[in-house]
């Protein structure tokens, strides 16, 4: 019977076995192969970032040659230079740059637009300027 069983299940009873509850074989290597394979792959993965980290160093250099070559600066260089300009005290500057301006100084666009509907309702004629100020 078991012979028909074998042949009728195409040699699967290895799989049936599992899914009816039967116990598994267990592999007395299995935890060493898995210790090992998990050390491979943290090794991979320190190969994998040292490469990195190496092609990173030879752009930089490369990145770094051509902001020697051109006289240009580097972005965070850049951004602390804005960030002190902005902090110095800008009294009487006339040549500061327009977002070294702290909030608060100068006039308000909120302020310019009222002026210029007021002023646009000035040059209307009487009864039109009673019906917009209502």
């Amino acid at each position: 019977m078991d012979f028909v069983m074998k042949q009728a299940l195409g040699g699967a009873t290895k799989d049936m076995g599992k899914m009816l509850g039967g116990e598994e074989e267990k592999d007395p290597d299995a935890q060493k192969k898995e210790e090992e394979r998990q050390e491979a792959l943290r090794q991979q993965e320190e190969e994998r970032k040292a490469k990195h980290a190496r092609m990173e160093a030879e752009r930089e250099k490369v990145r770094q040659a051509i902001r020697d070559k051109y006289g240009l600066k580097k972005k965070e260089e850049k951004e602390a230079e804005e960030k002190a300009a902005m902090e110095q005290a800008c009294e009487g500057s006339l040549t500061r740059p327009k977002k070294a301006i702290p909030a608060g100084c100068g006039a308000d666009d909120d302020e310019d637009e009222e002026s210029i509907l007021d002023t646009v309702l000035k040059f209307l004629p009487g009864p039109l300027q009673d019906m917009f100020k209502k």
